[in-house]
C-alpha cells in the first residue's frame, strides 16, 4: 500500500485519525454525520406528532420511503460524481440540499409537502453519504478506516442520547416544525472544516470521464419505480394495480443492472457483502420507525419518552462499531458480521413481544439496546469488507451500490411495513406485531447468507 504523505510533510504511516494529517478532515465528518444523525433522530420522534397535525397518519410510512426514494437516485449521481470528478462537489451540494430539505419539512402545511421536504432530505443526504465513503477510501490507510467507521458509529451517541429528549421537549412545549427548523443554521460548520481539505483530491483511473448516463438513467428508473410501488401500497385498491406493475417493471430490471451481479441470489463476495447492507438496514431501521408510533398509540407514552426508547440503541450501536475497530477483530470480521446480525435479529423479536399493550415498555429499551449493539458490529464491518474486495477505481461505484442496497432494504422493508399496518389495522396490536415480526424473517434471512461474503 502507498503511504499518503500530507501537504505539510508530516508522514502519515503513523498518524491517527484525529492527529495532524487528519484532524480537520474527521472533525468535518464527524459534525456531517451528527447532523444526519440528530436530523434521524428528530424525524422518529416528532414524526407521530407530524402525522396526527397534518392529518397524515395514513402517509406515516410513506415519509419514511420517501426519503430513501431520492436518496437511490442521488447515490448512484454521487458514486459517478466522485470517481469522475471527486467528492468535494458531491458532498457541498449534498449538505446544502440536505438543509433546504428540512426548511421544506418545517414549514409544511400538509402532509404531501412534508413528504417533499423529506424527499429533498433524501436527495441531499444520499449525495452527502456516499461521498464519505469515497473519502474514507481515498483519504484514509487501509489502518485506519475500521476506526474512522467507528467514528461514524460514535457521532450517533450524542444525537441518541440527547436528541430525543431535545425533540421530545420542542415537540411538545414549542412544536415539532422546530425540530426541523432548528437544524440548517448548523450545516456551515461541517463546511467549512470538511472540504478544504478535500481539495486535489480526485477519483481513481477514471477521474476525468464522462458521467455513465447509462447508469444514471438506471438509478432514474429504480427511484422513479420504487416510487410508484410506495404509492401503490398506500392505496391498496384496484387503482393501485397499475402503478404498482410499472413500478415493478422499472425498480427490477435497474436494481439488477446497479448493483453487482448475483447481489440477489447472495453470490459470494462482494455481491453478498452489499446484500447484507440491504437486508440489515432496511429490517432494522424499518422497526425502529414504528416504535415511537407504538409506544405512543399502544402504550400512551409522550414523544420524549418514545424517543428516548431509542437512546441505548444509538450508544450500544457506537460501541459495537468501536469493538470492531480494535486491532484483535481483523482476523473475524466475517464472524463480526453474523454475530451481530443474530444480535440484531433476537431484538427486533424482542420488539414484536413489546407490541402487546400489557408488555412492559422498558423491555422496547433493552431490546434496541442489544440490537444496537449487533448493528454496530455488523454495519462497519461490511464497509471495511466492502473496501477489502474493491479496487480504488472502483471504490464510487462499489460504495454507491452499498448505499443503493441500503436505501433499497429500507424502501422494500419499511414499504411491506407500512402495507401491513395499513391492511392489519392502523395503530393496532395487529398491525404492529405483523411489522415486527416481518422484521424479524428479514433479519434472520441476513444470518442465513452471511457466510457467502467469503470471496
Amino acid at each position: 500500500m502507498t503511504t499518503l504523505t500530507h501537504p505539510t510533510g508530516v508522514d502519515d504511516a503513523s498518524a491517527g485519525i484525529l492527529d495532524r494529517p487528519f484532524r480537520m478532515l474527521t472533525i468535518g465528518i464527524v459534525a456531517c454525520v451528527l447532523l444526519i444523525a440528530f436530523e434521524a433522530m428528530a424525524v422518529n420522534t416528532a414524526l407521530p406528532v407530524a402525522a396526527k397535525a397534518l392529518h397524515g397518519v395514513g402517509l406515516y410510512a410513506f415519509a419514511f420511503t420517501g426519503f430513501f426514494t431520492s436518496s437511490l437516485l442521488a447515490m448512484v449521481v454521487s458514486g459517478e460524481w466522485c470517481d469522475k470528478r471527486g467528492p468535494m462537489l458531491p458532498l457541498g451540494v449534498g449538505i446544502a440540499v440536505f438543509g433546504v430539505g428540512l426548511v421544506l419539512a418545517g414549514t409544511a402545511t400538509s402532509m404531501w409537502t412534508f413528504v417533499g421536504g423529506r424527499v429533498t432530505q433524501g436527495f441531499g443526504a444520499g449525495l452527502v453519504i456516499v461521498a464519505l465513503y469515497v473519502v474514507v477510501g481515498l483519504r484514509y490507510p487501509e489502518r485506519l478506516r475500521p476506526k474512522v467507521f467507528a467514528a461514524f458509529a460514535a457521532s450517533w451517541v450524542l444525537p441518541s442520547v440527547i436528541g430525543p429528549l431535545v425533540a421530545g421537549t420542542v415537540t411538545q412545549h414549542i412544536g415539532w416544525r422546530w425540530v426541523f427548523l432548528s437544524i440548517p443554521v448548523l450545516i456551515v460548520a461541517p463546511l467549512v472544516l470538511m472540504l478544504p481539505q478535500l481539495r486535489g483530491l480526485h477519483g481513481g483511473d477514471a477521474d476525468g470521464q464522462p458521467l455513465d448516463r447509462r447508469r444514471l438513467r438506471l438509478a432514474l428508473a429504480l427511484s422513479v419505480g420504487a416510487g410508484l410501488l410506495q404509492y401503490a401500497g398506500q392505496r391498496l385498491d384496484l387503482w393501485s394495480l397499475p402503478p404498482a406493475a410499472l413500478g415493478a417493471a422499472l425498480l427490477v430490471p435497474a436494481a439488477l443492472q446497479l448493483l453487482p451481479r448475483g447481489t440477489f441470489r447472495a453470490r459470494r463476495g462482494l455481491p453478498t457483502v452489499i446484500l447484507l447492507r440491504g437486508i440489515a438496514a432496511g429490517a432494522f431501521i424499518s422497526a425502529e420507525a414504528f416504535i415511537p408510533l407504538m409506544l405512543i398509540t399502544q402504550h400512551g407514552y409522550s414523544p420524549t419518552f418514545a424517543g428516548l426508547s431509542l437512546a441505548g440503541g444509538g450508544i450500544a450501536w457506537a460501541g459495537g462499531s468501536w469493538l470492531q475497530g480494535r486491532p484483535w477483530a481483523e482476523p473475524y470480521r466475517l464472524r463480526l458480521v453474523q454475530a451481530g446480525l443474530a444480535v440484531a435479529t433476537v431484538a427486533v423479536g424482542l420488539v414484536a413481544l413489546a407490541a402487546q399493550p400489557s408488555a412492559p415498555a422498558p423491555l422496547v429499551a433493552a431490546a434496541w439496546t442489544l440490537g444496537g449493539c449487533g448493528m454496530g458490529l455488523a454495519i462497519a464491518s461490511i464497509g471495511v469488507l466492502l473496501f477489502a474486495l474493491s479496487a480504488p477505481e472502483e471504490t464510487g461505484a462499489n460504495s454507491a451500490s452499498l448505499q443503493v442496497s441500503d436505501a433499497l432494504g429500507n424502501i422494500v422493508c419499511t414499504g411491506l411495513a407500512g402495507v401491513l399496518f395499513t391492511t392489519l389495522g392502523t395503530g393496532t396490536t395487529s398491525g404492529f406485531m405483523a411489522v415486527f415480526v416481518a422484521m424479524t424473517a428479514f433479519m434472520a434471512i441476513g444470518v442465513a447468507v452471511c457466510g457467502r461474503a467469503r470471496p
